[in-house]
């Protein structure tokens, strides 16, 4: 059975993260994907996991993976005026045109909306930047490190005035960028039945982590007042916290308030019900301090997973705080499928990460692992009407690279 979005050809000159894992999503639905790389190919191909935490030498990037399965790669020099004209003769039959470049390098390829759309007006264009294509920074440049986390708020509302912002994990506001781009080219889509013109949609890496923090921003908005930020001892909501077992291992707990006398009974303590400090929720948020040191000396009586059975006799909401290996063999995760077996041409058959959503339907999910840069760059130009001496040509003068 077809995909939702089988028909559908989308073209991407993109490198790193968000912008191609909605290619990438675009492609487990079904969509055609064309990934036009430099000759050298996407510069995130190239990082050292070991810059994230493993130690391990791969060969590649295995991160590389999940933002670029289901695609075919061409390897294109924009910087030739040849190269350019060949991304503006497969954008004259695209459907999604998916680009980060900024502003002033999209006028220098000549790969501009107003360019795009003069060649085929049904064309649904998205551009995302790192702060927007309007003001003084359209041009500036930044990773999600920078647009997402720190500059929307996200880091300094998560951490505490006492210690350093931690250092987010890689892609993390990418992966969480994708899916509010996906859902925007989908709805130009579905406009464009209507009116039968594409047009140009937009976005940034800030706006994307103002949205994700976007609680705290309305209760900014109307208050004028910036939140407190305590540590887990003194948190304004003591029993929506995280714990540490006996056995060393951590868990984040949520009690709501009318179960206060139930779970002084199940800490064993059924006195600390009527204790004056800990009567309503004000007063527990009130004295957190010393409640949280006396829950967390309960909690060091008992494994997490035999608090774990407690809390779930009890209707008591609680998750463990897993590790990605954890996370990885997890039973829920195999029942719901959420990994999904590949082909990769250098390790044989590996996994990845499954689409985030499931159809009743329609086959989705991803058909094939990431290419090879340039991998596709004769089939993709003979489709499109080259023929062999002009993709020799082409190839001849640096205009193109092949795999």
């Amino acid at each position: 059975m077809a995909g939702p979005l089988a028909g559908i050809q989308v073209l991407e000159v993109a490198t790193f993260l968000a912008v191609p894992q909605t290619a990438a999503l675009l492609a487990d639905l079904g969509a055609t994907t064309v990934k036009v790389e430099a000759p050298g190919g996407d510069t995130w191909r190239a990082f050292r996991i070991d810059n994230y935490g493993w130690s391990e030498d791969f060969p590649f990037n295995p991160m590389f993976e999940v933002d670029n399965r289901g695609k075919r790669s061409i390897a294109v020099n924009l910087d030739d005026p040849e190269g350019q004209a060949v991304v503006q003769r497969l954008a004259r039959d695209a459907d999604v045109f998916l680009t980060n470049l900024v502003p002033a390098r999209q006028e220098r390829y000549g790969l501009t909306y107003e360019t795009l759309a003069a060649l085929n007006p049904r064309l649904v264009f998205l551009a995302l930047s790192a702060y927007g294509d309007a003001g003084a920074e359209r041009d500036r440049l930044g990773f999600d490190y920078h647009a997402f986390w720190s500059r929307s708020g996200v880091l300094h509302a998560m951490g505490y005035p006492a210690i350093p912002p931690a250092n987010p994990r890689p892609g993390m506001g990418d992966h969480a960028t994708a899916p509010l781009l996906l859902a925007a080219v989908l709805a130009a889509l579905v406009e464009r039945e209507r009116s039968g013109l594409g047009q140009r949609v937009t976005t940034s890496l800030m706006n994307a982590g103002m949205w994700s923090i976007g609680a705290d921003l309305q209760n900014v908005l109307i208050t004028g007042k910036e939140p407190d930020r305590n540590p887990r001892e003194d948190y304004v909501a003591p029993l929506r916290n995280t714990f540490r077992a006996g056995d060393g291992r951590w868990f984040m707990l949520g009690v709501p308030e009318s179960y206060w006398p139930r779970f002084c009974a199940l800490l064993g303590r059924p006195e600390l019900e009527r204790d004056p400090r800990f009567l309503t929720g004000r007063l527990r948020s009130q004295h957190a301090m010393e409640l949280v040191a006396l829950v967390d000396e309960a909690f060091r009586k008992a494994s997490r997973a035999e608090w774990g059975r407690r809390f779930d006799a009890l209707g008591i909401l609680w998750a463990p705080v897993q590790d990605l290996l954890e996370v990885v063999n997890d039973p829920q995760v195999q029942a719901n499928g959420l990994f999904v077996e590949l082909d990769h041409t250098v390790l044989g058959r590996i996994r990845t990460l499954n689409t985030p959503f499931k159809f009743s339907r329609s086959e989705i999910g991803p058909q094939m692992s990431a290419p090879e840069a340039g991998q596709h760059t004769e089939e993709v130009l003979l489709e499109a009407g080259y023929d062999w001496d002009a993709i020799a040509s082409l190839r001849d003068r640096g205009a193109i690279g092949l795999a």
